[in-house]
Formats: structure tokens, C-alpha cells, sequence
């Protein structure tokens, strides 16, 4: 007897409308008798701490525990019976969240980070009793913003001007920099929906050295409290390229930068964690000593790096 089950939902899953849909699909080349079907969804904030300082992390890491926002939330599709041969398909339907009904937690957007994982999964299982094992898939769907969450009105973008100079950085830089100078001004949005593109523009008014580069790096910072310690740590979520090479000097440079979706979510502050945005400015200069380390971490201070850090707070707008 051959078997194959597995589910589809129809896109994605807001708490606007609140409501789960999708069919199982089951195809055997004979019938098959079960104990009932029935459809499991669950909803979770796992924290886990990676990497870090040895030691420390290894002894902290075993006190994040998982946050249930749902937990096994269980609807019988079909009582015991058979299913017949061939190609089968079950629709279901199913409320997550019911009216005045209290929920563990509130509902965060779905999130994939580097130590905090917001996910959402609906689990069918079929029960063949106990000679023969349960048909079981899990599939995981995606859940926006909370309605009290979400800004009804569009964003107006809070613009901050900035300045990169040889003087703001508070790194050693190359001495042809030090001394030659450079200057880049510019303005980005602070506040930005998901739903729309990071804006901004720069102008590289002087630079003694020839740019090789200028990057827009989004950082994610994801804090966990672990005892009476809160771990921080900070990643690369993706990098957009705004100029290649030296580009002609008091030109205006458009800042356009598509977040992505799933590593980014709404800037959650919680009691156990917090998930919060960077945006890095990175002005690459010329120089014989960046092509031997072409691998580097693209935000770690360098000789031949002058960068500017601007916070950046993510919504959900309509």
C-alpha cells in the first residue's frame, strides 16, 4: 500500500481576519480505516542564543525558555471511519483566536531571526491506532500584526539628516583620510512601514581618497533575557549596494532599500525579548589594504570604512 498526505493553505494567515483555511489531501492506492483526523495549531516565541563568549552563553542558554502564544489548539475534522482510494481532499476551516477568549500571550508577527524565532504551525494527524503508525504533516503559515498594532493612517516618514566625516568616526582611519578629510551628508527615514521601501538619499560633497563603495547594511539586534542577564546580539539581515566606485562629487544618490519579508517584523519590545532595526551607512574607500580582507564583516570598523548607525523602527500599516 502506497500513501502520501500532505496540506495547503491558501496564503497567508493576518489576525485581521483571524482565521486558518486549507485542505488535506491524501492519496493511497487502497482505502484506509482511522481512528479520526483531526488539525493541532500551535504558536511560539523560541529564544536560543548562538555563538557569543564561550562560557558564558553555554551556561545562560539553557533559562530561555519558549514563549507559547498557542498552544495545541486541537479541532476534530472527522470522526473514526475510512478514507477511499485514490486522490482524497479534506477542507478545514478554523478560528485562532475566538471572541473574548484569553490567549497566553499576545499574537507577534511571524519572525525568523538568528535567536528569536516567531513561528506558527498547524499539525494534521490521522490516527490508525495502535498497529499501525499516524499520518501526521506540519506546516507552518505566517501571521501579521495584532489589530491594536497596526497604524491605520500611512506613515510619514521622519527624516534624519546625517553627516560622515572623518571627524564622526570614532575609528582609526587611513592617514590619507585623516588628513585629505571627506564629507558625505545625507538623510534617511527613521520610521518605515514593512510595506514600504526604506527612503533616503546621500551626496559625497569631498573625499580626498576615491570611493570604492557605498552599502546600506540592515541590522537586526535581538535581546533575550536570560536570568538577570539580557544577551544582545546584532546581525546582518541584508546589504543594498548604492553606488560602485568612485561617484562624481555634490550628486544626489537615491536610497531605496526592500526589506525583506520573514527576517524582518514590526520592532517588538517584550517583557523576555526585544527585536529591534539598524540601518549602516558604509562609505568604502580605495585602498591596496581592503583587498586583503575582502571577507571581513562589513560593519566592523576598519581602516578603510567610514560608516554612520542610524536606529530604524519598523510598522504594520492597512
Amino acid at each position: 500500500m502506497m500513501m502520501m498526505m500532505m496540506m495547503m493553505m491558501k496564503g497567508d494567515i493576518g489576525i485581521f481576519q483571524e482565521l486558518v483555511e486549507g485542505k488535506i489531501i491524501v492519496k493511497s492506492s487502497s482505502s484506509i480505516s482511522h481512528y479520526g483526523i483531526r488539525i493541532a495549531v500551535d504558536g511560539s516565541v523560541n529564544l536560543q542564543v548562538r555563538g557569543g563568549t564561550a562560557g558564558v552563553i553555554e551556561t545562560l542558554v539553557g533559562a530561555a525558555k519558549p514563549i507559547s502564544i498557542l498552544r495545541n489548539k486541537i479541532v476534530e475534522l472527522r470522526p473514526a471511519g475510512k478514507i477511499a482510494s485514490g486522490i482524497t481532499e479534506i477542507p478545514f476551516s478554523m478560528n485562532i483566536r475566538q471572541p473574548r477568549e484569553d490567549n497566553l500571550e499576545k499574537f507577534y508577527e511571524t519572525f525568523h531571526g538568528g535567536n528569536i524565532n516567531i513561528q506558527y504551525l498547524v499539525t494534521v494527524d490521522i490516527s490508525r491506532g495502535y498497529l499501525y503508525k499516524s499520518l501526521s504533516t506540519t506546516m507552518e503559515f505566517i501571521v501579521e500584526s495584532d489589530k491594536a498594532d497596526v497604524i491605520e493612517r500611512p506613515v510619514s516618514p521622519e527624516m534624519v539628516v546625517f553627516y560622515i566625516t572623518q571627524d564622526t568616526q570614532r575609528h582609526p582611519l587611513l592617514p590619507q583620510l585623516k588628513s585629505g578629510g571627506f564629507r558625505i551628508i545625507g538623510k534617511l527615514a527613521t520610521q518605515c512601514s514593512l510595506s514600504d521601501p526604506v527612503s533616503g538619499e546621500l551626496t559625497v560633497e569631498a573625499s580626498a581618497v576615491p570611493i570604492s563603495s557605498i552599502d546600506i547594511h540592515l541590522l537586526r539586534v535581538e535581546s533575550i533575557l536570560l536570568g538577570d542577564k539580557i544577551v544582545t546580539e546584532k546581525s546582518v539581515v541584508q546589504t543594498t549596494q548604492v553606488a560602485d566606485g568612485d561617484v562624481c562629487h555634490n550628486m544626489t544618490l537615491p536610497i531605496h532599500v526592500i526589506l525583506p519579508r520573514l527576517l524582518t517584523c514590526p520592532t517588538v519590545s517584550a517583557g523576555p525579548f526585544s527585536i529591534e532595526f539598524k540601518v549602516v551607512i558604509v562609505i568604502t574607500f580605495q585602498s591596496e589594504v581592503a583587498k586583503l580582507h575582502s571577507k571581513s564583516d562589513p560593519t566592523t570598523p576598519r581602516l578603510w570604512l567610514a560608516m554612520e548607525t542610524l536606529p530604524l523602527e519598523l510598522v504594520r500599516t492597512r
